[in-house]
């Protein structure tokens, strides 16, 4: 087997083989190329065939190729049947059917993204070479139906950041730049490029018609050849709609292969059109020109009747009408009987089956040199572009930063109001040690459920850029993680500077920096665990439900509410893993270890010096240190179990 090129090369077409040196001048150079030039590709599709789990697993094809030619044994439902397709350079090929037809499940299928839970056989081809799952996603770009931001950067910071995640790792930021501008010029987003993207509810961006722009950019950074996009005017108007289309139409003119399901298209946008593809039922039931189209179902004495927008009546045509569904499906069965009869289905399906032999004798030319990472950035690229935009996203985050803050300090001073000025009377003493387990619990839950819901509502941009082959989880998480932990710090260390003077606590120096030492710990072990529990969640809500019983326990075993020497044994474990009892502890001795005398006139219940205090409660001078080191470890302990969690999240998905 011969080679075929290096990894960083553009494609090339089976008849023009070339190859560079790997050296690093080659690399860069060839990486160059590949932003000024994509090969011209021919994507061919044949005898696709899916079904559900109930299937036999399919098996590998010669040199992963193919999709899956293992045994079907029939008991699953069949989605798509011996589906033939073929998309050329140049071309906009639209995807038409009703709900349930089959359009996404064939776009998943053409990009290598089917469910696991499917069962697919079948053939794809580039320029009659058949293509491999990992060669195939090297090459193309695929903008899905729902558009995924952080909203809190602008446009060009966005981009900025793709530009540094997807291009080849050889290619000099000077033209990452450049290139990030062309595409911003070319996509029409000058107007707003340094315009917010926005949240919804939250923070006001740019316009739907601009988000989907934007996403398009993102994907047409690296220059692909192949472009597939899942309803890119789905919930957007029709002066929208028309602007998306005439963007994919302006893309295929420049001699890409643009590949999209449409849902109702107007007849402004049907006509634009330069191929459909009609879907229904899992079978082809077209693929030709808008005007071949009127003219196949006009030889099928079903013609499109005249004012009508061909694209719905060819939709409403094939759909399956409830209550009609037998009689739906032997139409629509007759349809797609007769289009694979007609020459239009015999020249399709001779062409999609299309291969070359010789081609595929000697390899998969597109993969060449194998590659041994997914990832087009490194490690130490990656790991900045993310920590980067991470920063970005805590520092103008309102939710963040204005809201945290500003109810940071009004806790605070309501709480140093309420118990300004305690002196050390039995009284005292008692309030005293509520407000210190007041600070553990306000640090625990402001922190905890902050976390839940700026990490949440994160995940499902990491989740999706992580299958991309963006970037690593460990280079997310432990981005995110760093640039998460100066609020977390300042956050306890306002709360300590406005209360523990002016409720009268232990005032020297040194006890104050230790108990912001220990509120600090106290607020990042329960950040870590708020880590642990989103990434075991699959949205807020449920990551809320998790937290408030899990919480219980913490709470219970802190040393507030029961004796730790109380505590059953066979829940005495639970107690290990109670920051709240390392940091309760803590701030007690560090309050009460070397207080002498408390004015205990008239009281024989009252402590008459802070060792009392500490012994009444079970804890030791001698443990401050171990609750410290204990505080960390518990940090570290939800840390290493929440990537792990985050870890299975991303294959169970894969």
């Amino acid at each position: 087997m011969h080679s075929k090129g290096i990894e960083t090369e553009p494609l090339i077409s089976p008849n023009n083989h070339r190859s560079y040196n790997a050296n690093t001048n080659g690399d860069v150079e060839n990486a160059l190329k590949s932003l000024s030039y994509s090969e011209k590709i021919t994507f061919t599709w044949s005898e696709v065939n899916v079904f559900t789990l109930e299937s036999t697993k399919p098996k590998r094809g010669f040199l992963g190729c193919g999709f899956g030619d293992g045994h079907i044994n029939g008991q699953g439902k069949q989605i798509l049947k011996n589906v033939n397709g073929i998309a050329r350079p140049g071309e906009l090929l639209a995807i038409l059917g009703s709900s349930g037809a089959g359009k996404t499940t064939l776009l998943n299928v053409l990009t290598a993204r089917s469910a696991s839970r499917m069962v697919v056989s079948g053939l794809r081809c580039a320029n009659g070479v058949p293509i491999s799952s990992n060669a195939l996603t090297s090459k193309l770009a695929y903008v899905q139906q729902d558009d995924l931001f952080i909203g809190t950067l602008t446009v060009k910071e966005h981009l900025i950041f793709q530009a540094l995640v997807r291009m080849d790792r050889h290619i000099p930021y000077k033209q990452r730049m450049e290139r990030v501008n062309e595409v911003i010029i070319e996509l029409g987003l000058s107007k707003c490029e340094n315009t917010t993207i926005g949240i919804t509810g939250r923070i006001k961006g740019i316009s739907g018609g601009e988000m989907k722009r934007l996403s398009f950019a993102a994907e047409v950074l690296t220059n692909p050849s192949l472009m597939f996009c899942d309803e890119p005017t789905s919930g957007l108007d029709s002066f929208m709609a028309m602007n998306v289309v005439q963007v994919l139409k302006r893309l295929a003119q420049l001699g890409k292969t643009v590949v999209c399901t449409i849902h109702q298209p107007s007849s402004e946008l049907y006509a634009m059109f330069d191929k459909i593809l009609l879907v229904a039922e899992g079978r082809v039931a077209f693929l030709g020109t808008p005007k071949e189209a009127e003219l196949f179902f006009a030889s099928l004495d079903a013609p499109c009747p005249p004012n009508y927008n061909p694209a719905d009546y060819f939709v409403q045509l094939l759909a399956i009408i409830p209550g009609r569904e037998e009689s739906c499906k032997q139409a629509v069965n007759m349809i797609c009987d007769g289009f694979a009869r007609s020459d239009y289905g015999v020249k399709l399906a001779v062409e999609a089956a299309t291969v070359e032999k010789e081609e595929y004798k000697f390899g998969d030319y597109f993969n060449g040199r194998r590659k041994t990472t997914p990832y087009k950035a490194s490690w130490c690229t990656q790991f900045g572009a993310v920590l980067w935009r991470s920063w970005l996203s805590v520092i103008k985050e309102p939710l963040l930063i204005k809201v945290r803050l500003i109810q940071t300090f009004i806790m605070a001073a309501v709480v140093a109001l309420i118990y300004f000025g305690q002196i050390l009377t039995e009284e005292g003493v008692m309030n005293i040690n509520g407000v210190i387990y007041l600070f553990i619990t306000n640090m625990t839950f402001q922190n905890l459920f902050s976390v839940i819901h700026v990490f949440c509502a994160e995940l499902p941009v990491f989740l999706r850029e992580h299958r991309n082959g963006m970037y690593r989880t460990d280079v997310y998480f432990l981005s995110k993680t760093l640039a998460d932990l100066p609020l977390f710090v300042a956050i306890p260390v306002i709360t300590i500077c406005i209360c523990y003077f002016s409720i009268g606590l232990n005032p020297d120096a040194s006890h104050f920096f230790t108990a912001a030492g220990i509120l600090v710990l106290v607020a990042n072990a329960a950040v870590s665990f708020g880590y642990f529990v989103s990434c075991l969640s699959s949205s807020v809500d449920m990551a809320m439900s998790l937290a408030a019983p899990m919480m219980i326990p913490v709470m219970l075993f802190g040393g507030f509410f029961i004796n730790l020497d109380s505590i059953p044994k066979y829940f005495q474990w639970l107690s290990y893993l109670s920051w709240l009892r390392y940091g309760y502890e803590g701030l007690m001795v560090n309050q009460w270890s070397d207080i002498g005398y408390i004015n205990c006139t008239g009281s024989e219940t009252c402590p008459k010096n802070g060792s009392v205090i500490l012994d009444i409660y079970h804890f030791s001078v001698d443990n401050v240190t171990a609750d410290c080191i204990s505080l960390l470890g518990l940090i570290c302990f939800f840390r290493i179990m929440a990537y792990l969690a985050l870890l299975l999240k991303t294959y169970t998905i894969e």
